[in-house]
């Protein structure tokens, strides 16, 4: 029943991506790809974490991880700073700690613990063999490195909470313009709510 849920959060996620690119470019050359190497996330083996890090890149997350072993003690410090455990869930980052995009700001979700350690062991598998300083690109059944809005469309964005207050748009729910994950930190669908 779980991974159910779990699969129609997926589903719903990416329900809205239609005008997702299947991959980004630098500025500097049309032909010349913004990452290394790419990873297809196992959906159906771990629903949980998957469907945090669509959310998470469909919000604006980065898809890319520029892999960074020495800053991931850092980042992770950085991007857990005020966010408390929960009994019986992992506090799960997405960009990853060992990604040089990680660190503060990095959107966070709990997670039960048997989804997100194996994501994270099954990541950490298909990272082994690469160099610090690869960039990957994570697919999601289609979902890819950025979200862009048709042009006649004014996308809003918050950078946090505070930004929010400061538009007068407090709190927002789930479905508002500039509604995002990142800013619901319990994930009840309302954010910027105190």
């Amino acid at each position: 029943m779980k991974a159910n849920l779990a699969a129609l959060l997926i589903a719903f996620l990416l329900s809205g991506c239609g005008n997702l690119l299947t991959a980004t470019t630098n500025e500097d050359s049309a032909s010349t790809p913004n990452y290394d190497k790419t990873i297809q996330l196992p959906t159906d083996r771990y629903p949980e974490t998957i469907a945090h890090i669509a959310a998470a890149i469909k919000a604006g997350a980065s898809a890319v991880c520029t892999i960074d072993r020495d800053g991931a003690e850092a980042n992770r410090e950085a991007s857990l700073r005020g966010i408390p455990t929960k009994k019986g869930f992992d506090r799960d980052e997405w960009p990853m700690a060992m990604c040089k995009e990680g660190g503060a700001g990095a959107d966070i979700a709990y997670v039960t613990p048997k989804d997100n350690r194996g994501a994270g062991s099954w990541i950490g598998n298909q990272l082994t063999d690469l160099k610090d300083g690869t960039r990957v690109l994570f697919l999601i059944d289609g979902l890819t490195a950025q979200a862009t809005a048709p042009e006649e469309e004014q996308t809003v964005y918050y950078a946090n909470c505070a930004a929010v207050r400061e538009a007068g748009a407090a709190p927002l729910y789930k479905g508002d313009p500039g509604y995002s994950f990142k800013l619901d930190r319990d994930k009840d669908g309302v954010a910027c709510a105190s």
